[in-house]
């Protein structure tokens, strides 16, 4: 795959052979749109990799804002971490049940509070399914780690710092969308939001990344087309940004496989700058 970071992303095949590892830790990540009408919570609780613990997207937040699952404080990220098994040492193996769309999430949020050793299941649980490896039910409890955060503030992108952005363009901003929602064609699935996109900001749609039969990331040199075919100079610092912080973190995670490292996510998104009372925004193509 000739990719920059091939560490940060792991088979099917290497996973099944390592699940007993005592350094490893397997976590479900899975999250939904709201529109899907879908628990990833009970659902975890029905099928998941054997002793893969259940990362709460929504949960795992900032309770004091009305936006969905921002990133919390890094006291409440160590804590949770800790109760999901984690310490320094651990190395973290993340999946969810789409193949790719949120598991991306969990791996920013670890790198964004100081643990690096994190990778994703490429292909996902389709790949696992498909391949008849075993699952299990019920909640998986590991024992308490010891993981301590370090937060990473270059690693995301407030509100007041991308309204800036506007004027300075230090950040060339990349939204994860599907086209119809950029260009304000397509609704948004939380209800009250304006239609369009960031002004400036260039669209390439999150499950542009991966080969739809097989879940799997496409090759370095198809990552690398894309992106630039989006308008984006991977030597210059990039935002990525999305419906509520989420797929930004996919585009994150292609960029990091072709080690680009100038690369922050918007964590308030379109749930955020697309509120009634928000910034300019723009419709129509990029």
């Amino acid at each position: 795959m000739d990719y920059a970071h091939p560490e940060a992303l792991v088979s099917t095949e290497w996973l099944a052979a390592h699940l007993n590892d005592p350094g490893l830790r397997v976590l479900d990540g899975t999250y939904h749109l709201p529109t899907v009408k879908r628990d990833a919570r009970a659902e975890y609780l029905v099928k998941h990799l054997p002793g893969a613990a259940f990362f709460d997207i929504d949960g795992i937040a900032d309770d004091a804002t009305d936006l969905p699952h921002m990133i919390p404080a890094p006291s409440v990220f160590e804590a949770e971490m800790r109760k999901l098994g984690l310490s320094k040492g651990t190395r973290v193996v993340v999946y969810d049940v789409y193949g790719f769309q949120s598991a991306a999430r969990v791996w920013w949020s670890l790198r964004l509070f100081g643990h690096d050793n994190v990778a994703l299941l490429d292909g996902g649980l389709p790949k696992w399914l498909a391949e008849g490896r075993p699952v299990e039910g019920g909640a998986v409890v590991p024992p308490p780690g010891d993981f301590v955060a370090a937060f990473r503030p270059g690693m995301v992108r407030s509100k007041a710092q991308m309204i800036a952005n506007l004027d300075t363009k230090a950040d060339q901003v990349l939204d994860a969308r599907a086209a119809g929602r950029f260009e304000g064609t397509a609704p948004e699935p939380r209800p009250g939001l304006r239609g369009g996109h960031i002004p400036g900001s260039k669209n390439l749609p999150v499950g542009d990344l991966i080969d739809p039969a097989t879940k799997r990331l496409k090759p370095a040199g198809e990552l690398a087309k894309l992106y630039a075919a989006a308008g984006i100079d991977t030597a210059k610092s990039i935002a990525a940004t999305c419906g509520s912080g989420v797929t930004a973190c996919g585009l994150a995670f292609g960029l990091h496989l072709l080690g680009v490292e100038k690369v922050a996510v918007y964590d308030g998104s379109w749930s955020e700058w697309g509120l009634p009372d928000g910034p300019p925004i723009l419709a129509g193509p990029a």
